[in-house]
């Protein structure tokens, strides 16, 4: 009679259990039911799931994430996207953009979950903080941006590296060779920022080209962390050094040993140079980047470590490398494939030349494009009118390059944390843990922000009677704006124009047959094959 009283208890327990059980799966596949039919009436935003929010329709769409959003951007001017762990809310409105870059600037920070993505390569440097210690950084860099002699430096450097490009195109050119322009830009705009930032030659520029494995670890490293964004697995894979995040630290190591074999070298020349007077202080001083942030450090209020120059110096060797050498890589894309821009920038810069002559009483040199030496030669005295006044006053190329950033910002998509809860202009509510993008891709294609022809190339949007007129950082955003407002945004003009002038004065630009143009997902809008052109030399 126990036995029996055991085993009807035991099935009734079962029954119990089952009956739980099943009321447990009715309740979780009623809730997803439902969930997905509220889902069918929402038009403004991706479709979510319980628990993984957007995450499926994200990552299938990561290869294409910047038109992904665009998709939704022409829909509502705000986009909000749940996720696992966190919501992204995307804007592209101005009005929206100014406040949380300005008004209420102090509620969106970087923020903790950005600083994670990306410490293990920018570190505690100027892109990556907030704070003190960010307002100490941008206080030091905004005085050294602002000084005649790094403005100088960067002139004489971003000239010389031009020309180095120019004489590898020139030797492509006449041995009829397809050439990787995209490839090519990175080099230069790497040979720069490691002159001006470092004070090294790197040589990847040399004619032979060769192989650099601080650029091929930067490149790999920007690549995975930017992964880590839609990737809820990579605290996981960190933890157990596996797949993408091995090969992250493998990555970083290289950029550490040059890195601080770089401050090493700085630090013992300063250490060696000789005592000199005032007067010839000036001259024997160095204007990199890092030689002034060594001497800053001097200061015991400073308190510069090894670690804090390491991030100094690659915060500005991601601005001002990528960013350059991307925008410049779709500018010549967009000049080749725009057959009127071409021909209006070639002209101005062929009569700013003869300007220019008249003005010094320069005689031009007659040159071939088929002799080697007197091509070069003309390029030579061409990039000597070139300074930063001069390019000043060269407004179709100033239009030229600001459409494409216009198109195509060298930073898509820009995150910031939320401290409290906010509403947004347009009466967006945002919480306290969440994130707001703002889009600068999807906003230089908004009708609304910039007329109905927001999707075409139009240099001449931006010039009025033949002068450029900026427009409002709120707006146009490839810059920022408000307090974190881009400190190089004039340096990089300067080599913009400075390598844009002499390569479109100079040279023709060709699209290979059959090479598709699209960008790669990284946090800066490079293209994901390179850019294949044959190049001919003009008179």
């Amino acid at each position: 009679m126990g036995i029996i009283s055991l085993g009807e208890e035991c099935y009734m327990m079962s029954l119990r259990s089952g009956v739980v059980l099943g009321m447990i799966t009715w309740l979780v596949w009623t809730w997803i039911i439902v969930h997905r039919w509220n889902q069918r009436k929402k038009t403004t935003g991706p479709k979510t799931w319980p628990l993984v929010g957007a995450a499926i329709e994200q990552f299938l769409n990561y290869h294409r994430m910047h038109d992904w959003l665009l998709g939704y951007l022409n829909l509502s001017k705000t986009v909000v996207v749940p996720m696992p762990f966190t919501t992204y809310t995307y804007i592209a409105d101005p009005a929206n953009v100014q406040h949380i870059l300005k008004t209420n600037f102090a509620n969106y920070p970087k923020g903790d979950v950005y600083h994670s993505y990306m410490e293990v390569l920018l570190g505690d440097g100027i892109f990556n903080v907030d704070g003190e210690l960010w307002r100490k950084q941008r206080k030091t860099a905004s005085f050294e941006f602002a000084s005649k002699n790094l403005r100088d430096f960067s002139t004489l450097v971003f000239r010389e590296y031009t020309l180095k490009l120019s004489n590898i195109l020139t030797r492509a050119s006449l041995d009829n060779q397809q050439i990787d322009m995209q490839e090519l830009l990175i080099r230069m705009t790497l040979d720069s920022i490691c002159k001006v930032g470092f004070g090294v030659e790197i040589g990847s520029l040399a004619p032979n080209l060769p192989e650099n494995g601080f650029a091929k670890a930067f490149d790999t490293a920007n690549m995975i962390v930017t992964l880590r964004f839609i990737d809820p697995l990579w605290k996981i894979k960190r933890f157990l050094n596996l797949g993408s995040e091995a090969l992250l630290d493998r990555s970083i190591k290289i950029i550490d040993d040059f890195t601080y074999s770089v401050i090493a070298t700085r630090k013992k020349e300063m250490q060696q140079q000789p005592q000199t007077t005032s007067k010839d202080a000036n001259k024997e001083k160095k204007h990199d980047i890092l030689s002034r942030f060594i001497e800053l450090g001097e200061d015991p209020n400073n308190n510069f470590t090894n670690k804090s120059l390491r991030d100094v110096v690659l915060n500005f060797v991601i601005a001002g490398r990528d960013t350059t050498a991307a925008t410049l890589s779709w500018a010549i894309y967009m000049v080749m494939t725009h057959s009127h821009v071409a021909h209006k920038l070639y002209s101005e810069l062929k009569n700013f030349e003869e300007e220019r002559a008249k003005e010094e009483n320069i005689s031009l040199l007659q040159y071939q494009p088929t002799d080697l030496q007197s091509f070069e030669r003309r390029v030579m005295q061409f990039s000597q009118i070139l300074n930063y006044d001069s390019l000043a006053r060269l407004h179709y190329l100033h239009a030229t390059i600001t459409e494409t950033l216009r198109l195509y910002p060298a930073v898509p998509q820009d995150p910031k944390g939320i401290l409290e809860d906010d509403v947004l202009p347009d009466g967006t509510k945002v919480r306290a843990g969440g994130m707001v993008t703002y889009v600068p891709y999807s906003m230089g294609r908004m009708e609304y922000n910039w007329g109905c022809d927001a999707t075409s190339f139009n240099p001449e949007r931006w010039l009025k009677q033949g002068i450029f007129h900026s427009e409002s950082p709120f707006k146009f955003t490839a810059f920022q704006a408000g307090p974190r407002i881009c400190m190089g945004k004039d340096s990089a003009y300067l080599q913009m124009k400075m390598a844009l002038a002499i390569l479109c004065r100079f040279y023709k630009f060709s699209l290979v047959s059959g090479h598709r143009v699209n960008y790669r997902m990284m946090t800066i809008l490079s293209m994901a094959n390179g850019l294949k052109v044959t190049v001919a030399p003009r008179s």
